[in-house]
């Protein structure tokens, strides 16, 4: 899985950890254990009553036993996106 994570180098990508955060930054590194390295990250708060609250992590480190999804993030649809409009339950984390 490593290999495949050269294609978003340098990229925005959005990653969902095994307890169910959110995570999205510009990818700048990983190694053969998908061990992430994210600037300019932040992580998107989910919540019923409320938008989505953004808070700011800015440099940041995933390890990859805790990386359940990766995607790339298009910047266009990305910035068009209503955060305050969006209600949504938080994930629950992944039971094994």
């Amino acid at each position: 899985m490593a290999s495949a994570l050269e294609n978003y180098a340098n990229k925005m990508v959005e990653i969902v950890t095994a307890d169910g955060r959110v995570i999205v930054g510009t990818l700048k590194g990983f190694d053969q254990a998908i061990n992430l390295i994210l600037d300019e990250s932040h992580e998107r708060v989910y919540s019923s009553g409320q938008g989505v609250e953004q808070v700011i992590l800015g440099l940041y480190i995933v390890r990859g036993d805790n990386v359940a999804l990766i995607g790339e993030v298009d910047d266009e649809t990305d910035n068009g996106l209503d955060f305050e409009g969006i209600r949504a339950e938080p994930l629950n984390p992944i039971a094994h």
